[in-house]
């Protein structure tokens, strides 16, 4: 019997996935119409990234697991009308992605290459970096993504310190955890990089408190979620030199707003929002792994907790 499979994406989205569900589901052995216009309540599994705002799903009563394709949950949970299971895209391709620009613009910082990439007059001057060994490095947020970053710096030679809200063990990295932890792991990170999930209790969890504890002209790389940062402490910190560059690839409201400071501020890099994304090839080896274990009675991957946030 097959099984109806729900697109609540934009049509672009769904016609990149149809081919490469499809056969993924193929290869799991589970028969599955796929469409964006199933009635709902024939709905079994919905495969979820709406493109205008919150849906509503109560009309989908019969339907097993809501199944994302990001990684971040926090606009989707507060959807009063989502009472299925809400599974997050961990995707290989989206974490492979993440470590590669992390790990590029980490490299960019330590190397100092800006300074002769931007320079704008012709002078030799030399400026010898140090070795990855003596630049420490912190990862606030160390689940999928952030544990997959701290390996990889980890494996260049960085020092690297990690924090998280439960206590983690990473080879090479030193993981903290809880208010001294993260204070710990703040006083030493030369570079810091944010990766956590955005709950009430990281919002704003890089306030001026925060960078203040920083050493000082610290560099900021933010992959994560804009609202980790608050915004006006962040531009205060780069005035007075206690954080020395930003670079920002989230933010509150994106597009960033051409008129925002960030976009004209010496010391900050604005990328838009392209430090990963999930590729239809790997992603639908996970969707399809999903409707397999439902069809299975087996339980999920990737289940977001509510009651945490992520």
């Amino acid at each position: 019997m097959s099984v109806a499979v729900q697109f609540i994406t934009s049509r672009e989205v769904f016609e990149e996935y149809r081919v490469a569900l499809s056969a993924a589901l193929a290869e799991t052995g589970v028969e599955a119409d796929l469409a964006m216009d199933h009635p709902p309540e024939a709905v079994d599994y919905i495969v979820y990234a709406p493109h205008e705002g919150a849906v509503d799903l109560s009309p989908y009563s019969r339907a097993k697991a809501a199944l994302g394709l990001w990684a971040g949950v926090e606009t989707i949970i507060s959807n009063p009308t989502l009472t299925m299971p809400y599974a997050r895209m961990v995707d290989p391709g989206l974490t492979e992605g993440m470590v590669e620009w992390v790990t590029g613009h980490v490299l960019r910082h330590h190397l100092e290459m800006d300074a002769d990439i931007c320079r704008s007059a012709p002078k030799w001057e030399k400026h010898v970096p140090p070795l990855a060994r003596d630049r420490r490095v912190g990862v606030l947020g160390l689940g999928e993504l952030g544990a997959a970053v701290a390996r990889a710096l980890a494996g260049l030679n960085f020092d690297v310190a990690g924090w998280s809200r439960r206590t983690k063990e990473i080879e090479g990295v030193s993981c903290h955890a809880g208010s001294g932890g993260l204070d710990a792991v703040l006083a030493q990170s030369e570079i810091l990089v944010l990766l956590l999930p955005l709950t009430p209790a990281t919002e704003n969890i890089l306030d001026s408190s925060a960078l203040a504890r920083l050493p000082e002209g610290a560099v900021i790389v933010n992959p994560g979620r804009g609202a980790l940062v608050d915004d006006a402490a962040l531009l205060a910190a780069l005035d007075a030199g206690q954080v020395g560059h930003a670079t920002l690839d989230t933010f509150r409201v994106e597009p960033l707003p051409e008129d925002h400071p960030f976009w004209h501020h010496p010391r900050v890099t604005v990328t838009p929002h392209i430090a990963s994304e999930t590729r239809a090839g790997t992603a639908s080896r996970v969707i399809a792994e999903n409707i397999r274990r439902g069809e299975a009675g087996e339980r999920l991957l990737h289940l977001v907790d509510r009651a945490a946030g992520y």
